[in-house]
């Protein structure tokens, strides 16, 4: 016959276990069992090349198709918006975003063509490129993300919208999530309140000290914004506000490697 005091101790464990399914099916996507990046720690953006990084630094990004650094908390950069110089054929052709007269859309600046995110089959299947590129990143030992061009919208000539540019990088956010890495939001400031919602970690943040934006992002991610600058200006600036808070870098804008004549690396 079961006492009293032990059916009163069941009860308690089954109510125990019944809240940690609970708050377990509840949790938000960007509370998965990731690792974040260490907030303020040193930072090397390496994107143009990889390089043996400079001593003391804890975090560096690089391109999907490097290796990541030995012993380093590595990003894993991937261009998810747009299509990279020279592999627009590698993308069914109804996947690339025209216009009405059938021309493709362009980010200048850079020459990339922009993704056709407009309906769900489409973003479905850009996703399913995009994942697996993710996992070549977790397959290689990176441990987190950074989808490049979340902002393509706003270069689209009004095509595509920031509610498809969300619906798409929630895609990319759970199936990098399943691989146990972390997803940062690259730029685009104004979407930055809804990070919880499309399952966001970190913040990865360019010239947010050049356009007095650091804030809105630690606002929204507290310390887990990781900022680039390009100017000596925006530099001085987020190191003044956040120097002792954030991970702050400035590099030269073609993110070149050492010896090349354009380098540039400065810190706090």
């Amino acid at each position: 016959m079961v006492s009293r005091l032990t059916r009163r101790l069941l009860v308690a464990a089954a109510a125990t276990a019944l809240a940690v399914t609970a708050s377990t099916l509840t949790r938000n996507p960007a509370d998965a069992a990731v690792t974040l990046p260490p907030a303020h720690a040193k930072f090397d953006y390496q994107i143009g090349g990889a390089y043996t990084p400079p001593a003391g630094v804890q975090v560096v990004t690089r391109d999907r198709t490097a290796t990541p650094a030995a012993g380093l908390y590595n990003i894993c950069y991937v261009n998810a918006f747009q299509v990279q110089p020279g592999e627009q054929g590698q993308w069914g052709s109804d996947l690339l975003l025209r216009d009405a007269k059938g021309n493709l859309v362009i980010d200048e600046d850079w020459g990339e063509p922009l993704l056709d995110l407009r309906t769900a089959d489409k973003r479905n299947r850009i996703a399913a490129k995009v994942n697996g590129w993710i996992d070549g990143c977790a397959g290689k030992g990176y441990k987190a993300i950074e989808p490049d061009n979340y902002d393509s919208y706003t270069r689209s000539k009004n095509l595509l919208t920031a509610g498809q540019a969300k619906a798409y990088l929630t895609l990319l956010a759970t199936h990098a999530h399943s691989k146990s890495l972390a997803i940062g939001q690259k730029n685009t400031v104004e979407l930055a309140g809804d990070r919880t919602s499309v399952g966001l970690d970190f913040a990865v943040a360019e010239e947010c000290g050049q356009y007095d934006e650091c804030g809105d992002y630690v606002d929204a991610f507290g310390n887990n914004v990781i900022v680039i600058e390009y100017t000596d200006n925006g530099r001085r600036t987020a190191c003044s506000q956040y120097g002792g808070t954030l991970s702050i870098v400035q590099r030269d804008v073609d993110v070149s490697v050492p010896g090349d004549s354009g380098y540039v690396r400065k810190t706090c």
